[in-house]
């Protein structure tokens, strides 16, 4: 693993991060990985590597949503994270030597927002979203993370953007409007939204956000040691939402095996080895390419949509789709 991320996007072009849209990318590449890669074109096993990721992201959204009603949502992002982190242990445990506890200390500051950013906010509120959304709106929402980062950027640190940028931008921001209302255009004049995209879209904020903190304020601390430190910032965020979600809250976990398959499912499969696939992948082929893969997660969630939960896409889905990748590919920055 590449000591530059953690499974999400830190590299310090917008063009890696539209390249790893649906979250996590494990890898920052040199300019001549990206150029090799590009050159050598696509093996059929960095085809497989690239194609695992978005299955398995579009799988966690199913799950979310067979769980709902079984695992409330604050305390299965909680349990989620903490059995990534157990997993982890080993090798951190052997790792840590190498590392001054200094070192861990002075990254505290920015540590105790990533965590909260990305793995508190983003993924609590995904698991909000999928108790009232369908995992198809909530993949197609999360698909446009590139050009609302880019929207941020421009925002909030005063990022210059082209005007080619700025159409994809309002491209994409139409497909997410499409799906917010159904296709129904009615809905939009009377504010009709569903709940749960709401959430989604406050996700994808909250992504884009951790995304730029990433860019200017990640500690220089290899990869598995960040990872870790990132996780255990975000369940100590979680932790008493959670804890009030179950007690004030009334939640109630219903354990069967089905859960704990499914946990062992989200914990393993999005959570670490997408993760390690995509970073693979990303440096065969640069940052570029990969984008296409990472929005085939929305047609993957569709497809087990309807396999597994029996929620056929609808055209808006499809038109949807369209403007946001239509929009993605605007929104990237020309080649150099």
């Amino acid at each position: 693993m590449n000591t530059r991320s953690l499974g999400v996007p830190m590299t310090a072009s917008i063009a890696t991060r539209i390249a790893t849209t649906s979250k996590f990318s494990l890898s920052s590449m040199t300019e001549s990985a990206a150029v090799s890669g590009q050159a050598s074109g696509l093996r059929a096993s960095t085809v497989a590597l690239l194609l695992l990721p978005p299955m398995l992201w579009a799988g966690n959204a199913i799950v979310g949503r067979l769980l709902v009603g079984s695992f409330p949502p604050i305390a299965l992002n909680l349990a989620r994270w903490t059995i990534a982190l157990v997993i982890l242990l080993p090798l951190l445990a052997w790792r840590y030597t190498h590392l001054s506890r200094e070192g861990w200390s002075a990254s505290a500051r920015w540590m105790v927002w990533i965590g909260l950013l990305g793995v508190g906010a983003y993924n609590a509120l995904q698991y909000l979203a999928l108790q009232t959304s369908s995992p198809v709106n909530t993949t197609l929402i999360g698909a446009s993370g590139p050009v609302i980062t880019l929207a941020l950027g421009a925002w909030l640190f005063k990022v210059p953007v082209r005007s080619r940028q700025w159409l994809g931008a309002t491209v994409s921001i139409v497909g997410v409007l499409v799906v917010l209302t159904r296709g129904d255009i009615h809905r939009l004049a009377a504010l009709g939204f569903v709940r749960g995209d709401l959430y989604m879209l406050l996700a994808t904020a909250s992504w884009s956000l951790y995304t730029w903190l990433l860019r200017r304020h990640r500690p220089n601390l290899p990869n598995i040691e960040f990872m870790a430190l990132q996780i255990v910032w975000g369940c100590a965020w979680v932790a008493p939402v959670a804890a009030l979600e179950l007690t004030v809250g009334g939640g109630h976990i219903a354990w069967s095996w089905k859960v704990a398959a499914a946990l062992a499912y989200i914990a393993l499969g999005p959570s670490l080895v997408a993760y390690v696939c995509w970073d693979r992948g990303v440096a065969h082929t640069g940052a570029t390419v990969p984008v296409f893969f990472a929005n085939l997660t929305p047609l993957f969630a569709a497809v087990l949509s309807a396999l597994v939960l029996g929620e056929a896409p609808h055209a808006y889905h499809a038109a949807a789709f369209v403007l946001i990748v239509v929009g993605i590919v605007l929104s990237l920055p020309p080649r150099r």
